[in-house]
């Protein structure tokens, strides 16, 4: 029989054996974990996360994560969905009006309800119906939105509804270092450009996403530098000017810091030395 068609933000991840610290930025998603568990470092933060539980992000999230548990016979699997925060934010009059906790999480982990398994089911059931597929995905990523903002992991996204919330602007700010990470950071221009004070914007910030503006910078030059040395193949000084360094010292001294081991281990072997 032929591969079913993916469905439209579907997606799958299966590891046969634990795994190391890995560095990753998250984009918004939903993850339920199917079977084993794993570990995932949020800023100061350290999440736990298994069989049975689900794991929602709502704002792009530069994390360490790893496998804790998983084998040949049972491997780790999880079931990924990546969330349309636009689709969310047309919610807004069907959730109405909220009252959030101060704190809530960019990175919550609750156990699934039958409601938000049931519509899971549904979804991946349209891996078998091809023909059904562009039809009904739209109509269950709807009622999957919905059935989000309603679950206790949901405060931060539920926050996200409305545009001036704290959450939303500092989703705006990510925006923007994502498409600019390796230009030298002006907190107080990022701050203003989302119409808050530079002390305020430091305080949520932080809340959001449990790291500072600086480090979160920091960290996702680190982490596409790391791609771009084990992917396409950078020499490391390279890597170090392509996202943002001027000083390649400097570089491999954060690189180390961060990952343990220093840039020139995760080149590719075609030209490791």
């Amino acid at each position: 029989m032929p591969d079913p068609k993916p469905v439209p933000g579907l997606s799958f991840y299966r590891r046969s054996a634990p795994t190391e610290f890995e560095a990753f930025v998250y984009d918004p998603l939903m993850c339920l974990i199917l079977q084993g568990a794993k570990e995932t470092s949020v800023g100061h933060r350290m999440v736990r996360a298994a069989a049975g539980e689900h794991i929602l992000v709502s704002h792009d999230l530069p994390v360490v994560a790893r496998i804790t548990e998983a084998s040949e016979a049972e491997p780790y699997i999880a079931l990924i969905v990546r969330l349309d925060l636009g689709e969310l934010r047309s919610l807004h009059d069907e959730v109405g009006e909220t009252h959030e906790p101060q704190d809530p999480s960019a990175y919550a982990v609750a156990p699934v309800s039958d409601a938000l398994l049931a519509v899971l089911t549904r979804y991946v059931a349209l891996l078998d119906e091809p023909e059904a597929a562009p039809v009904l995905a739209p109509l269950i990523r709807r009622e999957l939105s919905y059935r989000l903002l309603h679950e206790g992991s949901g405060t931060m996204l539920r926050t996200l509804l409305h545009r001036d919330s704290h959450a939303s602007r500092i989703g705006r700010a990510i925006e923007r270092l994502r498409q600019s990470y390796r230009e030298r950071l002006e907190v107080p221009q990022l701050a203003r450009s989302v119409g808050m004070s530079t002390s305020a914007f430091h305080k949520h910030f932080k809340r959001v996403t449990a790291t500072t503006p600086l480090q979160y910078m920091k960290d996702l030059r680190l982490t596409e530098a790391r791609r771009l040395l084990t992917s396409e193949a950078h020499s490391v000084s390279t890597a170090a000017f392509e996202v943002g360094y001027e000083s390649a010292t400097q570089f491999s001294r954060e690189f180390s810091r961060k990952f343990g081991a220093p840039p020139s281990a995760y080149r590719a072997p075609a030209l490791a030395s």
